[in-house]
């Protein structure tokens, strides 16, 4: 059994910023990511959450990493329910929706161009397939895609799309993984063949949802930790992302995380863990302290 232990972002502007992680001598992209491949070995792309991914530079990521070095690549916006603006779109697909169109929903969308955006976006994921470095294609559903009818075809959709790459589901509205929703929800995404995301979030608020520690694969299981700070996780006005996740995790909590996956990994072969903590250097020093807490009694690591 396998954990690997890693972050959501590796160019966050305040973790460039703050300069705490990286040495001096990492002054480009291809050092930074090299640097960060020796410190540990899973990392998450959010840049193909925002536009679609490019094949060179994945190609570029494979040559900077060690061989078994992952990635987790987060799935385009569009795909997982979220409101896009046109120009996130290629500007050839853009074209053909007319210059009224300011912003798109996956459904109002025609089918032909949905086939060509998910060619594109799977034609830029293929360098890091072949190389066997993409662990797994994540999912974040928006909080406005619910467990009724259309969410449950919408997930099934993208499942189906990624029939040939394991992939990982994440839910942002609690009706998945509440009492009543929860059996459900774990039994679909085993029926899909979909990992599912064990969430550490504030868990008062619709758009977020409990923890609920099980395994939907048996050769995956994913957790995902997005800190506790109940104050900024619906703050208005804030400017970049990272300023929702500012949480340092206490020796406690750590301890606390470790043993669940411990037991997670009876249920799974290999278990993911990323910190979404990317404000700053807190990310990086949460994983450290959490696989700190993992090594004084762990299962085999990577």
């Amino acid at each position: 059994m396998t954990v690997r232990v890693g972050t959501s972002s590796w160019t966050d502007p305040t973790l460039l910023a703050c300069g705490r992680f990286y040495p001096p001598s990492a002054r480009t992209a291809e050092d930074r990511l090299r640097f960060y491949a020796s410190r540990f070995s899973l990392v998450e792309v959010d840049s193909s959450y925002y536009r679609l991914p490019s094949a060179r530079t994945a190609f570029l990521w494979t040559q900077r990493t060690p061989e078994d070095f992952v990635f987790h690549l987060k799935a385009f916006r569009l795909f997982t329910g979220h409101l896009t603006p046109v120009e996130a779109l290629p500007p050839d697909v853009a074209g053909e929706l007319g210059p009224q169109v300011r912003v798109v929903d996956y459904a109002t969308v025609p089918g032909e161009l949905r086939d060509e955006l998910w060619s594109r976006f799977l034609q830029g994921l293929e360098p890091l397939r072949q190389s066997g470095q993409l662990a797994t294609v994540h999912f974040q559903y928006a909080p406005r895609v619910r467990n009724n009818a259309a969410g449950r075809a919408l997930v099934a959709e993208c499942a189906r799309r990624m029939e040939e790459q394991v992939h990982a589901a994440e839910f942002r509205h609690r009706g998945w993984l509440d009492e009543t929703g929860r059996r459900g929800t774990l039994s679909m995404l085993r029926e899909l063949g979909a990992a599912h995301t064990v969430v550490d979030s504030p868990d008062r608020y619709a758009n977020s949802v409990p923890a609920v520690w099980a395994a939907t694969r048996g050769d995956l299981a994913v957790v995902r930790l997005h800190g506790r700070n109940h104050e900024a996780w619906n703050r208005r006005g804030i400017a970049a992302s990272s300023g929702r996740f500012v949480y340092e995790y206490t020796p406690e909590e750590l301890e606390r995380i470790a043993e669940l996956v411990r037991r997670l990994t009876q249920a799974a072969a290999n278990v993911h863990v990323l910190f979404n903590t990317n404000f700053e250097d807190q990310g990086m020093r949460n994983a450290a302290g959490f696989d700190e807490a993992l090594r004084r009694r762990r299962p085999q690591t990577a």
